[in-house]
């Protein structure tokens, strides 16, 4: 039967199917996410309000950590409250333009994290490679400037993003089978063949996340060739604590959104593609903060 063409208007709405294949692990679902959540918000506030008051932790470091957990915590709000209210109970519906809203949040945070963790590897090379210089490299000033172009570029690219959907005709079936608004899952919804829109999303994320990887490898390409010529083993562990940490947060935050974006899309990776995106929007965050908490003495 020929679907009808979907008006996305503020009064039309999306039903957002989740895990609603596993009714009975629904419940079991909530309480684990409810428990991440409540981990990401306890933990990021805390680096957050400790990074303010100790004028101890006034740093660039714990500048770009501060700015991250405040990233982290945007990211999942954005879009775990509507995932525990759908487990909760029968209702499972957004509106089109609480829809848009995820979407184009989702997309913000998600890049900004992706340049942020460029930036900090960069402010790591820094420390490492020309520590007698980093005073003076990472002033203040420009630490606050390359946060903000972190935030600027995120927001911008979600902008491209989003207007370039909102030109997609989408069909009236209104079922999302997905807990969240993500490209792939919206694209599914389309009325017309989506393969170059699917290519077109697959390539632009390849380049941002490429890009975003060869920097930060080569960031610690040099750390790598700079540690090798220490002779201090006390500089040595400091610089294990602090890369380590960032090393681990890269390959957490990385690896999943590579499974999901740089892969052709096909039916057998729907299940897959929820637990994958499950993930990095709730467990990823909540072990940010106990990365960087057990890895650092300060």
């Amino acid at each position: 039967m020929m679907m009808e063409k979907f008006n996305g208007t503020s009064e039309d709405y999306f039903i957002l199917l989740g895990f609603s294949n596993w009714p009975q692990l629904e419940v079991v679902f909530f309480v684990l996410i409810l428990i991440f959540y409540l981990m990401t918000l306890t933990g990021n506030m805390f680096i957050i309000i400790l990074s303010y008051l100790d004028s101890h932790l006034h740093t660039p470091m714990y500048f770009f950590i501060s700015n991250l957990s405040f990233l982290d915590l945007c990211y999942t709000t954005s879009s775990i409250p509507q995932l525990l209210v759908n487990l909760w109970g029968p209702e499972k519906t957004i509106s089109y333009a609480g829809c848009m809203v995820q979407l184009y949040f989702v997309l913000a945070l998600g890049t900004t994290e992706c340049i942020l963790l460029v930036v900090m590897s960069y402010d790591h090379y820094v420390a490492v490679c020309k520590p007698l210089h980093y005073i003076v490299l990472m002033h203040p000033q420009l630490c606050h400037l390359l946060a903000v172009a972190s935030w600027v570029c995120g927001f911008t690219n979600s902008a491209v993003h989003s207007l370039f959907i909102l030109w997609v005709p989408l069909c009236g079936h209104l079922q999302v089978d997905h807990f969240f608004f993500e490209v792939p899952a919206l694209l599914q919804l389309s009325c017309f063949d989506t393969h170059a829109n699917e290519m077109t999303i697959m390539v632009t994320t390849s380049i941002v996340v490429i890009i975003s990887l060869v920097l930060i490898l080569t960031s610690y390409g040099a750390i790598a060739r700079a540690v090798l010529r220490m002779q201090s083993t006390t500089g040595l562990q400091k610089v294990f604590r602090t890369c380590g940490a960032h090393l681990m947060v890269v390959s957490l935050f990385f690896i999943p959104v590579m499974c999901m974006y740089l892969q052709p899309p096909t039916e057998n990776s729907k299940d897959g593609g929820k637990f994958i995106a499950l993930f990095y929007t709730v467990v990823t965050p909540s072990l940010n903060p106990l990365i960087y908490t057990l890895q650092n003495k300060d």
